[in-house]
């Protein structure tokens, strides 16, 4: 039994996100999924019909995964390696050795629009959550992913990682105490953006574009943080945050700021900065996470080059 190429295309968005969970870069998952598919495709005559095609899909994937993986660094977030900077320029420092957990357009990995389905990946792309599992050796990431989030039974795992179903659990344990340790789980629930946690954004929108601190004060948590990758420096505290915005970082002030679809299941927006010579400059994505109705965390990623065009942001901005 042989498949059309248009018969993977139903597994894109599923092999996306695990891809994604697996790497930490929505653009080496787009790679890694390409790269299942042309595998697959070449192999097609090998394909029996012995195993079900998703399983088939997901073990070439897997294969994928781990041929990228070998050698490579794991991905961070600027708090995974170190303790919180003061707000002051001299801190700015971009490591060249280092690579940085990336966000993704939740359309990519979640395009469904079953409500339940949505939740569980959701849940299971948050940041923080992502990039604890870049702390797992490859192998037990793929356990947990395929078992805690993707809910495979042991037996498929252990068939799909040629091993058994013992050492799919002795991993999987391995691999849930370490998440453990950074106070995370597959199953945290990521509460929903509630009406008014709607209406708190409006008046964030509105009040960074003001630049009005007060205003902005409201709606952040004391205990917010703040990174900017790729800098590797981090805040902690929403007076410290605040101390940046009107210090190094009064750059900002007269930013455009435009709603987005979500990133890792957050609401995320795109900024745009004065530019020196009049109008306005692409600057950040802005990934804010919520909590109890205010701000926890912002994390401004300023590779807009690459990620504004796949959050179908614009390059240029042009006051309307």
């Amino acid at each position: 039994m042989t498949h059309d190429f248009a018969e993977f295309e139903q597994y894109r968005s599923g092999l996306t996100g695990y891809c994604y969970r697996m790497l930490g870069s929505p653009f080496d998952a787009e790679d890694a999924v390409q790269e299942t598919f042309v595998r697959a495709w070449k192999s097609r005559e090998q394909f029996e019909g012995r195993s079900a095609l998703r399983s088939w899909l997901y073990r070439i994937a897997t294969n994928v995964c781990l041929d990228v993986l070998k050698g490579q660094q794991r991905r961070v977030r600027p708090m995974d390696l170190g303790s919180a900077c003061e707000p002051l320029a001299i801190h700015l420092n971009i490591p060249t050795d280092k690579k940085w957990v990336e966000p993704i357009p939740i359309s990519m990995v979640a395009p469904d629009p079953d409500p339940a389905e949505r939740t569980v990946e959701l849940e299971s792309v948050r940041l923080a959550f992502v990039a604890a599992l870049q702390k797992l050796p490859a192998k037990q990431r793929a356990s947990l992913i395929l078992r805690d989030v993707l809910r495979w039974e042991a037996s498929e795992v252990a068939e799909l990682l040629g091993t058994t179903v013992a050492s799919v659990t002795s991993s999987l344990q391995r691999a849930r105490a370490t998440l453990a340790k950074s106070n995370l789980s597959s199953t945290d629930p990521l509460p929903a953006i509630s009406d008014a946690d709607r209406a708190m954004l409006e008046r964030y929108v509105t009040a960074f574009e003001r630049y009005d601190m007060k205003a902005l004060t409201a709606l952040i948590r004391e205990d917010a943080s703040q990174s900017m990758p790729p800098f590797d420096m981090w805040l902690a505290g929403r007076d410290d945050i605040l101390a940046w915005w009107v210090g190094p970082g009064i750059g900002c002030e007269g930013s455009r700021v435009i709603p987005v679809v979500m990133a890792n299941g957050s609401p995320a927006f795109g900024q745009y900065k004065p530019a020196p010579g009049g109008g306005y400059e692409p600057w950040a994505l802005q990934v804010l996470e919520l909590k109890d109705g205010r701000i926890a965390e912002f994390t401004f990623f300023l590779d807009t080059a690459r990620l504004f065009p796949l959050f179908g942001l614009p390059l240029t901005f042009t006051e309307q």
